[in-house]
């Protein structure tokens, strides 16, 4: 059997990838597809055991590393370009185009979806929101280009599978196709328990709007007595800088030890973003740190109320502000128990089980 994976780029190690490393890992021998290939030395033997990938058209265009985004009414010619003929099974994880790959009537294409194009279909306002009118005119008209085509290859996958129940409602609103939800990887082992707890909150993630950093740092500017650090970095950093009160500290991007220490010694980790699934809310507990997150979307299947985090219902600085109260006036410690039971469910080794138990149910064999 001759299988080939596709995602639709391979730039840095985030969480796509690390789904990548695992599908791959399930078979002896696979042939890896993607748009652009930049992945350093060190990410590329991490991901791909060191393999290289056959890239599309962009992968010689000026600026495809850093600006490939620029390209994106391209994406669909350039996925469709990508020769699948001969392999058997192909494996797509896909989060832009990857799922419209063409293949034939007797080959199996399975998509691993994290989700339809976010910046075509549910965030188009926020990508859009700081370009300005000429640009955005011209962007309205190829990402309705997109979406047009994004719908009509929505039956090129055989069969779909997603990140959380939240994606798979997405992508029967927008694809009219069922999908099985297998939860992703996570390096759950990596973060170790700790139970003694310093006094600040803490925060991580990308600088960017849809992560709604702003409303987690005004929500401190109402707590002055309680302390916030905020890891991470992005464009709209010096923004959130300006925003920020004496009691929010700023350490910018950390390497992972030291994202996981400030993790552990956290009294809770605040994530304000509405997300497909929200894998630093599993990082997090995994540490022991209780998670104070928006009640929408994947935290709903990520965090347990009361046993491993407390949910607020807006992403307003009063709504945060509330729940931080009530987590501090909190007489019950969490259960350890409580985590471990929790994050058991996303561990790199369930996910290894399911995928492979998913192959086998369709006919496709896969490593010992």
């Amino acid at each position: 059997m001759k299988v080939a994976f596709v995602q639709d780029w391979l730039v840095v190690d985030g969480g796509a990838e690390k789904v990548a490393k695992e599908i791959i890992n399930c078979f002896d021998a696979v042939s890896i597809f993607s748009l652009i290939d930049f992945l350093s030395d060190k990410d590329r033997e991490e991901i791909l055991g060191g393999r290289k990938s056959t890239t599309s058209f962009l992968q010689k265009f000026p600026n495809a590393k850093n600006g490939y985004r620029n390209y994106f009414p391209l994406f669909p010619t350039a996925i469709e370009s990508l020769d699948f003929s001969g392999f058997d099974l192909i494996i797509s994880s896909s989060y832009a185009v990857a799922k419209g790959i063409k293949t034939t009537k007797n080959q199996t294409h399975i998509c691993y979806c994290h989700s339809p194009i976010r910046y075509a279909w549910d965030l188009e306002d926020e990508y859009l929101s700081h370009v300005g009118f000429f640009k955005r005119t011209v962007a309205k008209i190829f990402l309705s280009y997109i979406r047009k085509w994004d719908v009509k290859t929505a039956n090129r996958a055989t069969h779909y599978l997603t990140n959380s129940h939240y994606v798979a409602e997405r992508i029967k609103r927008i694809y009219n196709r069922e999908a099985t939800v297998i939860y992703p990887p996570v390096d759950t082992t990596s973060f170790a328990f700790e139970s003694q707890k310093d006094n600040y909150y803490f925060t991580s993630a990308r600088m960017v709007a849809y992560k709604k950093m702003d409303v987690i740092v005004k929500a401190f500017a109402e707590l002055p007595e309680l302390k916030l650090i905020v890891s991470g970095d992005g464009p709209e950093l010096e923004k959130l800088k300006q925003l920020a009160t004496k009691n929010v500290e700023f350490i910018g991007f950390v390497e992972k030890s030291s994202l996981i220490q400030s993790m552990q010694k956290a009294k809770a980790f605040i994530l304000a973003a509405e997300e497909d699934f929200g894998i630093t809310s599993i990082e997090a507990q995994s540490c022991g740190t209780p998670v104070i997150a928006y009640k929408k979307g994947g935290y709903l299947e990520t965090v347990v109320e009361q046993k491993t985090g407390l949910f607020f219902e807006h992403q307003t600085p009063e709504s945060i502000a509330k729940s931080i109260r009530s987590f501090e006036a909190l007489k019950t410690p969490f259960n350890a128990v409580d985590f471990k039971t929790n994050v058991e469910k996303f561990s790199i080794e369930r996910f290894r089980k399911e995928f492979k138990t998913f192959l086998s149910q369709h006919g496709f064999p896969t490593n010992k």
